[in-house]
């Protein structure tokens, strides 16, 4: 109890009973630790909520035994919350319901402590505790009671009064989800959205404060207080919307709506267009969210019956209702474009390879074209005595009819000739008379 106080500042029993413990039966031990804690002056109780339960929160002595339980320096708790439980404190009420049904304590089986028995049973019966089971099955929750803090102060340390920053309703740390801090703000629905309005102007003002790190360099000044994520800009703002009995569905939807189109400025970020590779057809660009707050909008009842881990989270820019990763997700940033980047690129490498090798194709095609053609020079055969065409024969000659003499004197043609010449006597006698050269 003294760690749920120290958290919300304003709780009854039952929603400390569902933060904590919801495998008790029932709140009834948290209504007797209540009665205790206030008999040795820890807790007091001013009011009711308008449920009719009781109100509870710290004294000075209370909140002090609060800051050994969560291990939180004195100045990260805040005040007591004196006389806000007169009221009925609604707006507690409800960030309260919407801590709990972020954070979805699973429901383990509790061991009660067991009591005297009036009537005689066996041994048994009483000896040993009896396991409680959950009531029934719980969803996945995110963090557990020391994640949240609540009324949280935000504003430049230089600034003597809170009236220059904003005052967030809860803030939720839970790097264990993989998650960046996550600012929580809830609406009964009874202000004005121009009220709410104003609220994304603060956050916006104290996100973009900066001071000096421990190299000289400008940080922003949120992340002296927070863990920072992988994520780059500006922490997301989360707006839960209560409407109760209050308001229907179709003004609760006029309402988002108004918000949405109000704050376009908060969210929507700077579009950087026309770069990249390619034509100018081509070339596109991105959504540049540095300077722009992640608003996810959600309602307290889409949240208790499905969890943070369903799709119930809008973002604002997006068209549907999504999960928490999805939803803190840029589809159309500076990433998704060099993905985009990197294939424009590979293809356009691609298309000046080929048009660097057609190129080269057509060059050497025309210097083959341009080139004279350079014929082997034809070795000097002597002419034929006596018709004097080259011993070889002319060009396309068969080679084997007409191969040259052994003397080298005559062509073919005239070999042929020469035998077909009738032969003298002499020649019949002694043979053709070999001339001298």
């Amino acid at each position: 109890m003294l760690a749920a106080l120290g958290v919300l500042k304003l709780a009854t029993a039952d929603q400390m009973h569902r933060l904590m413990a919801p495998g008790h039966r029932d709140n009834k031990a948290f209504r007797n630790a209540a009665l205790d804690l206030a008999r040795h002056g820890l807790v007091v109780s001013e009011g009711s909520s308008r449920d009719g339960h009781k109100i509870w929160h710290l004294t000075p002595v209370g909140l002090d035994a609060a800051v050994e339980v969560l291990g939180r320096p004195v100045g990260e708790m805040g005040a007591t919350a004196r006389g806000a439980a007169r009221s009925g404190a609604p707006h507690a009420m409800a960030v309260n319901e919407t801590v709990i049904a972020i954070t979805r304590t699973p429901a383990t089986a509790t061991r009660p402590v067991p009591r005297p028995q009036t009537t005689l049973t066996s041994a048994a019966e009483t000896t040993g505790p009896v396991l409680v089971p959950p009531a029934e099955p719980s969803v996945a929750g995110i963090g557990w009671v020391g994640s949240w803090s609540t009324e949280v102060p935000l504003a430049a340390p230089s600034s003597r009064s809170g009236r220059a920053g904003v005052r967030a309703d809860a803030v939720l740390t839970a790097p264990e989800a993989d998650l960046p801090v996550l600012f929580v703000e809830v609406d009964n629905c009874t202000e004005p959205p121009e009220t709410l309005e104003a609220k994304f102007e603060k956050y916006l003002r104290y996100f973009r404060l900066t001071t000096k790190c421990s190299v000289g360099d400008d940080m922003p000044l949120w992340r002296t207080r927070y863990r920072p994520s992988s994520r780059e800009g500006h922490p997301p703002l989360v707006f839960v919307f209560n409407p109760g009995t209050r308001i229907g569905p179709q003004v609760l939807k006029n309402r988002m709506t108004t918000v949405l189109k109000g704050t376009r400025q908060v969210w929507s970020g700077d579009y950087q267009a026309g770069l990249g590779y390619g034509s100018s057809e081509e070339r596109d660009g991105y959504w540049d969210f540095t300077d722009a707050i992640p608003v996810l909008f959600s309602t307290l009842d889409r949240l208790q019956a499905g969890g943070p881990h369903a799709a119930v989270w809008w973002r604002c820019g997006h068209r549907q209702w999504e999960t928490l990763p999805d939803a803190l997700d840029n589809p159309t940033d500076h990433r998704a474009w060099q993905a985009r980047e990197k294939v424009r690129r590979a293809r356009h490498d691609e298309e000046l390879a080929q048009r660097k090798l057609a190129r080269g194709r057509a060059a050497e095609k025309e210097r083959w074209a341009t080139k004279p053609l350079e014929l082997e020079p034809v070795p000097e055969v002597a002419p034929c005595e006596r018709g004097g065409l080259p011993i070889t024969g002319q060009y396309g000659q068969d080679d084997a009819e007409f191969a040259p003499s052994e003397d080298g004197r005559h062509c073919p043609i005239c070999r042929s000739d020469l035998r077909s010449q009738y032969s003298t006597l002499r020649s019949t006698l002694f043979g053709r008379r070999q001339r001298g050269k």
